[in-house]
């Protein structure tokens, strides 16, 4: 009992020690980083479709990856003198290769920031990182009933992990439309996950998790609060989002090929794994419907999403933000906590079901307004 409390002990020590590191590793480098790019002219150009009317830089992303390996290294450092925890408590075959597909699109970011890149460039590294996940084992191996199936072929497995990876990437990338949202969302998710990891006993997801947690703090602050005109605020740009989206997929795949423990060990772990993720993932599977219903590429951008449709409403980008990541707190909530009792196969139904329903209701509204005259009558939201 009294070596169960010390473990838990140091796994508190840990998580909060690599959380506080990335969090002021990355509360250094965003400074340095906004002076680069004020000095090279590095900045995301405002256009008919985005929100802000200012040049801000998008170089934010490029903070996140070396805060977050410095951090769980440092931990890795601290454990091979047993005066944390012992390196065994925290080793993980996936390791490796998740770090080298980290740092593909961590790479691929970057050029897309500062040079641009084209979709099919991006979706084949994309593909190139989930097939380096795939290498070293992780898979959705089990489906926990949903659609009653639970385990099933290997090659079945490697293909749906793939599709989930590249899904996942792509619906943290393309919901990062308005302040606080893309880095907001991740954060609930990188949160929840790191409890159920923490309370699981996986210590190095649980670092992951909060390492993750960490770096996006401080970029929330600058991305929602920072001011322009003082150049102090900067966006993630796509190396943030590729790599937040990859990481979450990471820690999503993860989550449902490990036993669940503690206070959680009730509950579904496919409905655990995704959860944190259904409003990017959803509103971005309608967007794609919706582009390719009107023949248009479902990877080129138009104000389709979610969070344009709340700014049509006359919600304010703050508010907005705020409206989506509540919703994806208490989808987590509701659907965790009901998975104890209702299939995971009538549970998705049910959140597609609601999903749709409420955007059936903002169209209304939007419409209505604009028969009022309240709104232009763009209907790319629609």
């Amino acid at each position: 009992m009294e070596q169960a409390f010390v473990k838990n002990d140091m796994m508190v020590w840990c998580l909060s020690a690599v959380f506080i590191m990335s969090l002021a590793i990355t509360g250094l480098l965003i400074p340095k980083i906004l002076l680069i790019a004020y000095r090279k002219n590095l900045f995301d150009i405002p256009d008919a479709r985005k929100i802000h009317t200012s040049r801000v830089p998008r170089l934010g992303g490029i903070a996140f990856v070396p805060a977050i390996i410095i951090s769980i290294a440092m931990i890795f450092g601290l454990s091979e003198s047993d005066t944390v925890i012992r390196s065994g408590d925290i080793a993980e075959p996936s390791m490796p290769f998740g770090i080298c597909g980290l740092l593909l699109l961590y790479i691929t970011g970057i050029s897309d920031d500062l040079i641009g890149e084209r979709y099919k460039a991006k979706l084949a590294m994309q593909i190139a990182a989930a097939g380096l996940m795939l290498c070293s084992g992780l898979c959705i191996c089990n489906l926990h009933g949903f659609w009653g199936i639970y385990d099933w072929p290997q090659w079945s497995a490697y293909i749906l992990t793939a599709l989930v990876v590249v899904f996942i990437v792509n619906a943290i990338n393309l919901i990062d439309g308005i302040d606080g949202l893309a880095s907001g969302l991740s954060a609930v998710a990188c949160a929840f996950f790191g409890v159920v990891f923490a309370c699981s006993g996986n210590t190095f997801h649980a670092l992951l998790s909060f390492a993750t947690l960490g770096t996006i703090v401080p970029f929330f602050y600058y991305n929602v609060f920072g001011n322009e005109k003082m150049r102090r605020k900067i966006f993630m740009g796509d190396t943030g989002s590729l790599c937040i989206g990859f990481i979450l997929a990471y820690l999503a795949v993860s989550m449902s090929d490990v036993h669940i423990r503690g206070v959680f060990s009730g509950f579904n772990p496919i409905v655990v794994a995704f959860s944190p993720l259904l409003v990017p993932c959803l509103d971005v599977l309608r967007v794609f419907i919706h582009r390719l219903r009107f023949h248009r590429n479902p990877f080129m951008p138009d104000c389709s999403h979610i969070h344009h449709k709340l700014l049509a409403l006359g919600l304010s980008a703050p508010k907005a933000m705020a409206m989506i990541i509540a919703i994806s707190a208490i989808l987590v909530a509701v659907n965790v906590l009901l998975s104890a009792s209702v299939n995971v196969t009538y549970l998705l139904a049910g959140d597609i079901g609601i999903w749709i329903l409420f955007n059936i209701a903002l169209t209304r509204r939007i419409l209505h307004l604009r028969h009022i005259s309240r709104l232009p009558s763009n209907g790319s939201f629609l």
